[in-house]
């Protein structure tokens, strides 16, 4: 999507602020013995306040309002009843449609006491994140942003999910361009003024980048049962900083 009048930016601004709202809820409702189906639950009671509704579940037919990945899984994982407990590490990942707009954003919390591990790992991804958006500006090349990403992640000595990337997003959750979360050198196509993408550093605390898929057909794990961290935000870019959509 490109954001090219004010219809459109105001939409985005609405779907982003949905998003923000949502994980204020779930982030602040998150503690020993709450399930993540009930953090789902809670996401679907703030959708309904907004008229939004899921676009994992539209789109995708996935079974949830939001995905909630606990320790080493990593992304999409399906909400649990199993309770959550001191030390685990929670990425709430909210995606709604609010009035035929889309915008994607995700966090990574721990139910204390966080270990150090959780936490070096956690301001990894934000970290990363920060450093991509340095250089998220319209005429530079879109592989700078993985070349941050990854030039990041390898300095604090984590495992960059090079499975796992960024992507389009505005009228669909995935759309193009892919947004890599390390340096491709065919990537050089210049980003422009009103582009909506999604950055989101995946990283984990294990040696292995590579990932797999569970019996669910939707939770993606580590392969080695390093924990994960997860930070998106969805942007728009301008000559400038880019403008953070779901803050």
């Amino acid at each position: 999507m490109t954001i090219n009048n004010e219809r459109d930016l105001e939409g985005m601004k609405q779907a982003g602020q949905v998003v923000a709202r949502t994980l204020e809820a779930l982030k602040a409702a998150v503690e020993p013995g709450i399930t993540p189906a009930e953090l789902d639950k809670l996401a679907g009671q703030v959708f309904a306040q907004y008229g939004a509704f899921s676009a994992p579940r539209a789109e995708y037919g996935a079974p949830v309002n939001v995905f909630i990945s606990v320790n080493e899984d990593i992304v999409h994982g399906l909400p649990t009843h199993r309770p959550l407990a001191a030390g685990d590490v929670v990425c709430i990942d909210v995606t709604p449609n609010v009035g035929g707009y889309v915008a994607d954003a995700a966090v990574t919390v721990t139910v204390p006491p966080v270990s150090p591990v959780a936490a070096r790992l956690i301001a990894c991804a934000e970290v990363a994140f920060a450093e991509a958006m340095k250089v998220a500006r319209a005429g530079r090349p879109l592989n700078g942003i993985g070349r941050a990403i990854e030039t990041e992640v390898a300095r604090r000595g984590f495992t960059l999910l090079r499975e796992l990337q960024g992507h389009g997003v505005g009228r669909a959750i995935h759309e193009k361009p892919d947004v890599p979360n390390f340096y491709h050198p065919a990537l050089k196509k210049p980003l422009h003024e009103g582009l909506v993408i999604a950055v989101e550093p995946m990283v984990s605390s294990g040696r292995n980048w590579r990932t797999k898929t569970l019996r669910d057909g939707w939770t993606i794990s580590t392969t080695d049962g390093g924990i994960a961290a997860h930070f998106e935000h969805t942007i728009m870019i301008t000559k400038g900083a880019p403008l953070i959509l779901t803050a």
